[in-house]
């Protein structure tokens, strides 16, 4: 393997593989090392990217039954196995172009288990590869109910990636972004959908108005919604799985084909050797880092899900792998501001947001005003057939704005404009000003700031 190196990667998922490339980019000599016989991580191999597959699957499918509100006569089914295989192919194109990237990049590649020694060094399969810093980049895998064990009829995301055929009912127990994606691609082929949340509100983590909305649309979809629901038993029967839960002070039990269990996930640091290093660890099992991303341990780094810092999401991950290569590299990098990272949801209809709240805004003190300008208004929303709205949260007089949050068609794509809003601390005033081209859903944002700057147009 040559002479110590530079920078030693533990897992290559979106953390681990941007640090490597960035470093790697930056003149360091890099191992990057994964216990998969694929680079990528759970993002790419069993998370975002094949999740996002099935969720265009169930896209196509949504508007080939819906193809008759445009004047098409059409009619179609869902084919399991192709609809697997198009997930496979995508995922199986990505990992090919992040290997590539790794080898143009001339970085080295270990496969194995990582167990972090003093050093700090890294130990795989009893050799010993030594580092000048290490970052520890596991990731995460999914969280189950207490005293609830896998079977073929209780899954996580990771087996309904891989499930063998199209459910005939489901129960998903979560109301974020995992839970309402799945429960939007069972309901688009077909399947009947309860969703549970332990928390008040559906989208718990987004704003209460957002929630509101998505509750309505899935009662629309005809998908069956509980906040506030305390799962109590879960039990798989012979052909069927039993899900007990009390909501308003009232016991209830759901049967179906299977049960979801979407509550979150935990950090993987099983056999890191991390207690015997002396990496401090957070209460839930994520390793302490600071505002630069180290541990308390000397040139010991961590990134990702791993890490207890605010977000799980790759785009986090990414920002967050990078931050540490060119610390490492010695060039000055600001703090992350976690706040203003957009967080998006890619069910029917789609959530996106970036920045504060209402609610968080005014918790903070601030005097805000808020816009909600309901896509209705907006004429490509029409032709595309999808209601909605964008609610912007500015401080009072023109002041900066704080948050946008949408839900509607496609704002996981819109939210890149908001970020750039709320990032640059923008003014209702100054967005107004700006060009958003007709017809398009863009406008949205455009109207919604023409609105707060006290001239809109299509709204009243």
């Amino acid at each position: 393997m040559g002479d110590a190196y530079d920078v030693a990667v533990i897992g290559a998922g979106t953390g681990g593989y941007s640090t490597a490339l960035r470093a790697a980019e930056l003149g360091l000599h890099v191992v990057l090392v994964e216990r998969d016989d694929r680079l990528g991580g759970t993002c790419l191999i069993r998370g975002c990217i094949p999740a996002k597959a099935l969720l265009q699957s169930a896209a196509v499918m949504d508007t080939v039954e819906r193809s008759s509100e445009w004047g098409i006569k059409a009619a179609g089914e869902p084919d399991w196995s192709a609809i697997r295989a198009f997930e496979e192919k995508i995922v199986d194109k990505l990992v090919k172009g992040v290997t590539g990237l790794v080898a143009q990049r001339k970085i080295d590649v270990v496969t194995g288990a990582a167990q972090l020694v003093n050093g700090p060094a890294v130990e795989v399969d009893g050799r010993r590869i030594e580092a000048n810093h290490v970052v520890i980049a596991t990731g995460s895998s999914p969280r189950l109910l207490p005293g609830l064990a896998l079977t073929d009829r209780i899954i996580t995301s990771d087996q309904a990636l891989r499930y063998d055929r199209i459910p005939t009912s489901a129960v998903v127990i979560g109301a974020g972004a995992v839970g309402l994606e799945f429960a939007s691609i069972y309901r688009s082929f077909g399947a009947e959908v309860t969703v549970l949340e332990a928390l008040p509100r559906l989208a718990p983590l987004e704003d209460e108005e957002v929630s509101k909305e998505i509750a309505r649309a899935y009662r629309k979809r005809g998908i069956t919604t509980a906040a506030g629901a305390s799962v109590s038993t879960v039990i798989h029967a012979d052909d069927a799985v039993d899900v007990t839960y009390e909501v308003a002070g009232a016991e209830k039990t759901v049967t179906a084909d299977i049960c979801l269990v979407a509550i979150g996930r935990g950090p993987v640091t099983e056999g890191l050797g991390l207690d015997d290093a002396g990496v401090s660890m957070h209460e839930k099992g994520f390793v302490n880092v600071d505002a630069e991303l180290k541990t308390n341990v000397a040139n010991v780094w961590a990134v990702g899900d791993v890490a207890a810092t605010p977000l799980q999401l790759a785009h986090v991950a990414f920002t967050e792998g990078y931050a540490v290569a060119e610390r490492i590299a010695g060039e000055g990098v600001p703090e992350i501001d976690y706040v203003n990272i957009p967080r998006v949801t890619y069910c029917t209809p789609e959530i996106a947001s970036v920045g504060l709240t209402e609610s968080q805004a005014r918790e903070r003190g601030m005097e805000v005003v808020v816009e909600k300008l309901d896509f209705r208004g907006i004429g490509k929303a029409n032709i595309v057939g999808e209601g909605g709205f964008v609610k912007v949260v500015a401080e009072a007089d023109d002041g900066p704005i704080r948050g946008i949050h949408m839900i509607g068609p496609h704002v996981t794509d819109l939210i890149a404009e908001g970020m750039l809003i709320t990032n640059w601390e923008a003014v209702p005033s100054e967005v107004a000003a700006m060009h958003h081209p007709h017809p398009s859903l863009s406008e949205a944002v455009g109207e919604a700031m023409l609105a707060l700057a006290g001239k809109p147009l299509h709204s009243a």
